[in-house]
């Protein structure tokens, strides 16, 4: 046994002593490979503009030398400088990449993983630090989209050829079990009053007859009342939203009819509308995140979320254009999208498909007018269904929907519309792999910031991966 022993410690196996201490500081940069994701995102981050981030440490030196009290954003503990923000930036750009967004997660990535520690410098900093610079900087942050877009652009990743729109419903940062139909709000505030005004005369018969269980009923009083008032803002913002809506409809066919007056053209047919000034029974709105909705999703599932939207170009699968609404409905937003990715480039793409969500006769007519080869599903197939392809010249008296079906059905139409499901759909995909269950932020708003934070984060693999291929085939 002794023999064996001494033949394993004689074995040329090389040294390792995991006690040993270095002579001399080791490099990070030694750390991992000169092609490593994380360097290529800090070379990225050293070339964005962060103005708008830093210009917040500057105004905030000011009012803390005017004796005001600072706050704690970014800091490595009280009394510390900040952390450098490009490194704050780097850090959270670097985790959407890399799918762990969490600021729990990222403040152990910097203790455990290589990269992380390589990017922070070999600093750590806690959750609340990471998570506060996000809150504060979270507008400027979902602004790094467009620059990163436009590197995307010079790599010659983006071409504006062909660009699929599609959306995909994320679930909110709240339960749809916290939310409640305007129905139920009228019921549950009538209970809710009826059950105060009992309260309210036990506690005043307790209190006359001095009754020890006054505090009791004071404290189940108050939990009544505290439901009773979110029942009632909840039910206040939807008809506040009801008779904004209403209004909406109403201005937008007035503007329409002076559109037509002014141009000559008959007036718009049919009735003026009046839609109703107040929510339908079914309206409803969740207490968590009241601006979430409740959607259904691709499984046909009902969530309460959001619909994230996106414009992917079909050259690299780069995201060219992306917004978030609570509005389930995508037809809407089509024409928003493809003004949204003119904005950005400065230029808009030569063809867009969209699936049967987004089609209306309005839709195709604004593609048009703004030069656009339309490809929109004017109807959905069943599964494997193929339609015949038509045949000879296109009838004159073809309605706008029945030529975008004419039109879809030839070869060329096919073969272009089928673009959009190898383009866009594997990008909601490759998100979603990468962590995106839900969204963590609430509020429209701040949910857009953070889905740009995702496509941001996107379209960095793209570019990293893109370069990396020009590089090896040069």
């Amino acid at each position: 046994m002794g023999r064996l022993r001494r033949e394993r410690m004689s074995a040329p196996f090389r040294s390792y002593e995991p006690d040993q201490a270095f002579l001399f500081p080791p490099s990070p940069r030694d750390w991992l490979p000169t092609n490593h994701l994380a360097y290529f995102v800090m070379d990225v981050v050293a070339s964005l503009d962060l103005k708008e981030i830093l210009a917040y440490y500057d105004t905030k030196a000011v009012r803390d030398d005017e004796g005001s009290v600072g706050d704690e954003v970014a800091k490595s503990g009280r009394g510390q400088p900040a952390y450098d923000p490009r490194m704050m930036t780097a850090l959270l750009l670097y985790a959407y990449v890399t799918g762990r967004p969490s600021s729990r997660q990222i403040e152990q990535c910097c203790r455990e993983d290589v990269a992380f520690r390589v990017i922070s410098a070999n600093q750590q900093p806690d959750h609340s630090t990471i998570a506060e610079f996000r809150k504060v900087h979270l507008r400027a942050l979902a602004k790094l989209f467009l620059q990163v877009l436009r590197l995307c652009r010079q790599a010659g990743l983006v071409k504006l050829g062909h660009v699929a729109l599609d959306g995909t419903k994320v679930k909110a940062n709240a339960s749809k079990h916290k939310a409640m139909s305007y129905g139920r709000m009228l019921k549950t505030e009538a209970e809710l009053q009826e059950e105060v005004e009992k309260l309210l005369r036990r506690a005043e018969e307790a209190d006359a007859q001095e009754i020890p269980k006054i505090e009791e009923l004071s404290g189940e009083l108050a939990r009544r009342e505290s439901r009773l008032r979110k029942i009632q803002e909840a039910k206040a913002a939807l008809e506040a939203e009801a008779k904004a809506e209403a209004g909406r409809i109403r201005r937008e066919h007035e503007e329409e009819q002076k559109r037509r007056r002014d141009s000559g053209e008959p007036p718009k047919p049919g009735r003026t509308p009046n839609p109703p000034e107040s929510p339908e029974d079914k309206a409803q709105r969740n207490f968590t995140d009241p601006e979430s909705r409740i959607m259904k999703n691709s499984d046909k599932a009902f969530i309460q979320g959001y619909n994230a939207q996106a414009v992917v170009d079909a050259g690299h699968q780069v995201i060219v254009a992306c917004d978030v609404t609570n509005q389930a409905a995508d037809a809407p937003h089509l024409e928003p999208m493809v003004d949204e990715v003119r904005g950005n480039l400065d230029a808009y793409p030569h063809e867009v498909s969209a699936d049967a969500g987004y089609f209306s006769e309005d839709n195709v007519e604004a593609l048009e007018a703004r030069s656009i080869d339309a490809y929109v599903a004017a109807e959905r197939l069943k599964h494997g269904e193929t339609p015949a392809a038509p045949r000879g010249r296109i009838p004159k008296n073809l309605t706008l929907k029945e030529r975008m079906l004419r039109k879809l059905r030839t070869r060329a139409g096919r073969a272009l519309y089928a673009l959009r499901k190898i383009t866009v759909e594997p990008v909601f995909g490759q998100i979603r792999t990468r962590g995106l269950m839900r969204f963590w932020l609430r509020g429209v708003e701040n949910v857009k910031r953070e889905w740009a934070l995702w496509c941001t984060g996107h379209n960095l693999l793209k570019l990293f991966r893109g370069r990396a291929a020009a590089l090896n085939s040069s």
